[in-house]
């Protein structure tokens, strides 16, 4: 579903892309503005409880995401293997931060439970990346998976978003949920890679 969103998202973002190639700003800079914006969002809003706004906030970085791609096709310099390197790799951190900051909010309410599910979440979320990373450093393929990057971001910012504005159990919910999606994420790459190392 998220995969049919981007090429909206895209035509959207498309005018804020061709602003950024004029000013002369690459998309590496796009990259680590993004993540920078991530981290320090999540960082200071999570950990004081203000999961609304650290979730739109957040939101808007993310969107960079999309934005540097588009701004690298646009001419705007930067598009090479290091500029891909440099977004997989920054990727991981923002990832990470989102995580930490929830776990620190966790921390702060004394809800040892969600504390080690988030925790569960964050290191189950960086082995999806680095099963791909790894198959694809070995010449196979391994794009499957019931939860990638953009499902877990939306699952966790939708429900620190609305847990919260005080909807009962949706954050509790959300992150039970997505600690079990990329939990079988996991399984369903390394089976993945498996099966194509049997056939060889």
């Amino acid at each position: 579903m998220l995969k049919l969103l981007r090429p909206a998202m895209t035509r959207i973002l498309t005018p804020l892309g061709r602003a950024l190639v004029r000013r002369g700003i690459g998309p590496n800079a796009v990259t680590a503005i993004g993540t920078l914006g991530t981290v320090v969002s999540a960082l200071l809003f999570f950990p004081l409880g203000q999961l609304p706004v650290g979730a739109v906030v957040i939101t808007v970085f993310v969107l960079f995401d999309l934005l540097d791609g588009l701004v690298a096709r646009m001419g705007g310099g930067g598009g090479s293997t290091w500029g891909a390197f440099l977004d997989s790799t920054l990727d991981r951190v923002a990832d990470a931060a989102i995580f930490a900051g929830l776990i620190l909010y966790f921390v702060s309410t004394g809800d040892a439970l969600l504390t080690a599910v988030t925790l569960f979440c964050l290191v189950a979320g960086l082995l999806v990346s680095y099963a791909k990373a790894r198959a694809e450093g070995l010449g196979l393929t391994c794009d499957v998976g019931l939860a990638e990057r953009p499902e877990r971001l939306v699952v966790v910012l939708v429900a620190a978003c609305f847990g919260g504005l005080g909807v009962p159990y949706i954050l509790a919910a959300g992150m039970w949920l997505l600690a079990a999606a990329s939990a079988v994420t996991v399984v369903q790459r390394v089976v993945h890679v498996y099966r194509q190392t049997r056939e060889r």
